[in-house]
């Protein structure tokens, strides 16, 4: 059997690591309006940055546990360094809307979503929603 060659394994490494990191970083982060994500960290987080905090928001849970709120529609990033101001995370994120239980109705220039799960009803609106709704009505 023959031996395997310390420079090609070490190649294969590097890439294989390389490739799953960049993979990551593309990505970006996925996050339901009013709801909570949890984000775990490689190492323990010193300072968390969140770009637009009317979009999403950031609270530690411990050192290596982030807790990331979807509160307004949007795109914004997410900042985390270590204590020597490293990043551990620098990725975008999206606050999206639950489709798949609720409901629009269209009338004229005014929007309404129903929350149906399992009947439809009118569905809590934070402050964001509310101006995203109007800001979209008067768009129209």
């Amino acid at each position: 059997m023959a031996k395997p060659n310390l420079y090609v394994l070490g190649a294969c490494a590097w890439l294989a690591s390389f490739a799953a990191t960049h993979a990551y970083a593309g990505a970006g982060i996925e996050v339901t309006m009013n709801q909570a994500k949890i984000v775990r960290l490689t190492r323990p987080a010193d300072t968390i940055v969140v770009g637009n905090s009317a979009i999403a928001d950031a609270s530690i849970q411990d050192a290596s546990t982030i807790v990331l709120t979807g509160k307004g529609f949007g795109v914004t990033n997410l900042v985390v360094l270590d204590a020597d101001g490293s990043p551990i995370v620098d990725e975008q994120v999206t606050v999206i809307r639950h489709d798949a239980s609720s409901v629009r109705i269209y009338r004229r220039s005014e929007v309404q979503t129903l929350s149906c799960t399992p009947f439809c009803e009118s569905s809590y609106k934070s402050d964001a929603e509310r101006m995203s709704e109007s800001e979209m009505n008067a768009s129209q």
